[in-house]
């Protein structure tokens, strides 16, 4: 057994949970972000100028999901360059590999998504890390082995995810519709959380297919934490925190709420607010990775407005409200209340900018 262990970790080869649903989910989000999401960023500029090149990028942009989550998975796991480029091809085939299902009366070809390119990649590059080198003839060995196994992986894994993470989001979206105070208050407050913590709330929206209003809940939750902590901790951090939070990630902030976790509260409480006033008063739709990115580079507003039906005077009062305005007046309530209380302190959300 040590044996093994010495072998894997000459290998690079590390079997833990934190380099599996931290490490690979966070490059993840980055693989998403450069394929998808920046596809749907040229979408709706080219709907809006009509410009047709803006629309041709969206094309190239999201059929290159597949292969930039291959990448990714594998640049977080270390791998070496071979195992990196043959990544592209599992990726391909974890993300799009389709199986056709009977559901609800009507046969439907679904794909396991990013989820089916987490669990297939993880395994091919791994097994590719192991036999890197370990050759003369590496440069067929190792992509051989490491898409072969992806593709047979994929074959295994790929219908049963694809089922699990259909009937997942089929849960919360229409749980959301059917309950959508509680589901607003659970979502919002529950995707925001993941959003702050070094785990990808955008790769986990992107796995279950969240959509509908299920979806302006998570991007209420997700902007909640984001723009609470950049007004909140403007006292410490000034403009160059409005910035980093507010357009960046409230991820910033994991080593004060390790301290002191009080300070999550405040942006805690206005999610679990605005979840429910975007689901039951607003009805904002985001869909995908989108609902999770919050206002990070304005993504989350931004899928709003690209999966809103009807984009009239109260849609964009409303999403002004709950992406930004609400967000920023209750957590700052929320926050004075508690430093009224003795419970946060000037200097307890300091970031080195």
């Amino acid at each position: 057994m040590s044996k093994i262990k010495e072998f894997l970790k000459k290998k690079n080869v590390n079997l833990s949970l934190k380099t599996y649903f931290i490490d690979v989910m966070g490059s993840m989000a980055l693989g998403l972000f450069a394929s998808l999401l920046i596809g749907t960023i040229f979408g709706a500029l080219g709907d809006y100028t009509g410009i047709a090149l803006f629309s041709e990028i969206k094309g190239y942009a999201q059929g290159a999901t597949g292969a930039a989550l291959g990448v990714s998975i594998a640049y977080a796991l270390k791998a070496p360059p071979l195992v990196i480029f043959s990544a592209a091809a599992v990726g391909i085939v974890g993300n799009n590999l389709a199986t056709v299902y009977t559901l609800m009366g009507e046969e439907k070809a679904i794909t396991a998504g990013p989820a089916g390119a987490f669990f297939v990649a993880i395994v091919a590059v791994e097994l590719g890390k192991i036999v890197s080198k370990e050759t003369k003839i590496d440069i067929l060995v190792t992509p051989i082995v490491t898409i072969l196994s992806g593709t047979l992986i994929a074959k295994l894994v790929c219908p049963i995810v694809a089922y699990a993470m259909y009937w997942m989001g089929y849960f919360i979206n229409t749980a959301t519709e059917m309950q959508p105070f509680i589901m607003g208050v659970i979502i919002s407050v529950v995707v925001g959380i993941i959003l702050t913590l070094p785990i990808s709330s955008a790769a986990i929206c992107a796995m279950i297919g969240i959509s509908g209003i299920a979806g302006g809940a998570a991007m209420a939750g997700c902007c909640a934490q984001m723009v609470g902590f950049a007004v909140i901790s403007f006292r410490e951090n000034r403009w160059g925190g409005i910035v980093a939070q507010g357009l960046g990630t409230s991820m910033l902030q994991m080593g004060n709420i390790v301290k002191k976790p009080v300070i999550w509260i405040p942006a805690t409480l206005a999610s679990a607010i605005t979840g429910p006033v975007s689901t039951m008063i607003f009805k904002l739709e985001c869909n995908g990775v989108s609902a999770g990115m919050g206002t990070c580079g304005l993504v989350g507003p931004l899928g709003a407005i690209q999966a809103a039906s009807e984009k009239d005077f109260t849609f964009w009062i409303g999403l002004l409200l709950v992406a930004i305005v609400l967000p920023a007046i209750l957590s700052i309530l929320f926050n004075e209340i508690m430093r009224k209380m003795g419970l946060i302190k000037t200097g307890d959300m300091k970031l080195d900018l």
